[in-house]
């Protein structure tokens, strides 16, 4: 078995990689050849944390995984990583098991590569002001994807703390993003500025007041993942022309503020223009006017960790990157 830790992975596989990786799995998806078994998800409401386990398989390539990934949330008072992970990957043609690979880079990098894929299908193709709002961990890689579609000009920075959001800022400016960006205290003014809002925190509350939300704006929302996390307000919801979901039968579980927009009674699952897959394979349409309001929601999926272990996989072999070990 191959292992391969977050650094050779980072210096090996990025978002162009991930973002073509991606694509192939959701045309795989689209032609009935991904088993994606739903998640299970364990509870510690004492650490306010969760641990999830998502086992899935690519029947087309003949490949299998499971994520195990961990969210504590308070780890950075102890010098810990709020999410730590790992993706076993399996042949699925003799069952050897290929690789072990830490999972914290690649979760944020396929959700990154997924805002991406669907802001290039959403958004304005003149989108020049990127707001981002929660500057953690999740939210550099959504900076990236969108950096991978669109021509920023500014990126706006919205975060509780006003420093985490400098340095967030920083770290862009250090990875080589020349983009300049601003940090902002009023979110409604960062909001009614946006060509693009990328939402990546884990409230329990809607972040910013749908009324701001200029029309022509498009929306990704990756940090609510439990029925109780809601990042965008029913108004949002209610204004957006088109609502395109990362896994329809995720979404419908997991997504809390689609979930409380159902249980209001005048908005229901059925409203969804489509899942990501039918914009990658051309089946559903994606942006159509310069004046509707898009909204991207995921959730994660198994398949898409299982996409870019692969392609890391790939490329380690390539590469001769990573320890082989007996087990």
């Amino acid at each position: 078995m191959l292992v391969i830790n977050e650094k050779e992975i980072q210096n090996t596989y990025g978002m162009k990689e991930a973002m073509t990786d991606i694509k192939a799995v959701l045309c795989a998806h689209g032609a009935r050849k991904i088993d994606n078994p739903h998640r299970t998800v364990l509870a510690f409401p004492e650490h306010e944390a969760s641990a999830l386990y998502m086992p899935s398989a690519d029947l087309s390539e003949e490949v299998a995984a499971v994520k195990v990934v961990t969210i504590f949330p308070k780890n950075p008072s102890r010098g810990m990583a709020t999410t730590q992970g790992v993706i076993l990957l399996s042949d699925a043609e003799n069952g050897e098991h290929l690789a072990l690979l830490n999972a914290s880079y690649l979760t944020r990098l396929r959700t990154g590569a997924l805002s991406g894929i669907a802001t290039d299908f959403l958004a304005r193709k003149d989108a020049r002001v990127l707001t981002i709002i929660g500057t953690g961990a999740m939210a550099f890689e959504q900076a990236l994807g969108v950096l991978a579609v669109r021509d920023i000009e500014r990126i706006l920075l919205v975060n509780r703390t006003r420093e985490k959001a400098e340095k967030f800022g920083e770290k862009l400016q250090t990875f080589g993003v020349t983009v300049p960006f601003e940090v902002f205290e009023d979110v409604s003014a960062a909001v009614r500025q946006a060509d693009i809002i990328c939402c990546a925190t884990r409230s329990n509350e809607p972040v910013f007041n749908g009324m701001d939300v200029r029309p022509g704006t498009h929306i990704n929302g990756v940090g609510s993942y439990l029925p109780d996390m809601k990042e965008v307000d029913h108004t949002t919801i209610s204004r957006a022309a088109k609502i395109i979901v990362d896994d329809l039968a995720g979404v419908q579980d997991e997504a809390g503020e689609l979930i409380s927009a159902a249980h209001q009674g005048n908005w229901s699952f059925h409203d969804i223009h489509g899942e990501l897959y039918e914009l990658v394979t051309l089946s559903k349409t994606g942006r159509e006017n310069e004046e509707e309001i898009t909204f991207f929601k995921s959730v994660g999926a198994a398949y898409f960790d299982l996409a870019v272990a692969k392609g890391v996989y790939s490329q380690a072999k390539e590469r001769n990157i990573g320890i082989e070990i007996e087990v």
